[in-house]
């Protein structure tokens, strides 16, 4: 299991995981908010990085992953911000709904239900396996 698991955020009009995967990668800018901007910070390469689509269809969709650590946001006119850069790594099997990750035991207290206005969280270890699990994707290797 990675050392530090994360879940991104962003509606599927302004920039879905199929751009990231016919990009094949992408600067994560634009993120405004001090705890979301540290944790991009604490990310480190080889991070595995759930994508979520919110707003519409609202549901885990893919395993990206961290390929260059934080650096400053070129999109930031002022501001100390900070941006990683992702890679797509695979598509999960089954979507994971909101719905189902509010009603799963092991999910339902994390931080995107807990802070849902938040773009950048944390994952436990057992968030991530029971998210990977509940689509029946296995972890990539």
């Amino acid at each position: 299991m990675p050392k530090h698991c994360w879940l991104v955020k962003q509606e599927p009009e302004s920039y879905a995981w199929s751009s990231l995967v016919a990009d094949g990668r992408t600067a994560w800018t634009g993120v405004r908010n001090f705890q979301a901007r540290n944790n991009l910070r604490a990310m480190k390469r080889g991070d595995p990085v759930l994508y979520y689509h919110s707003v519409t269809g609202k549901e885990v969709v893919g395993i990206a992953r961290v390929e260059r650590e934080a650096y400053a946001d070129p999109t930031a006119s002022e501001g100390d911000w900070s941006c990683v850069d992702l890679v797509p790594v695979k598509v999960l099997k089954q979507p994971v709904s909101l719905d189902r990750l509010k009603a799963d035991p092991a999910t339902r207290g994390m931080a995107l239900i807990r802070q849902s206005r938040l773009s950048v969280t944390p994952l436990t270890d057992s968030e991530y396996a029971r998210i990977l699990e509940l689509a029946g994707t296995p972890p990539p290797r």
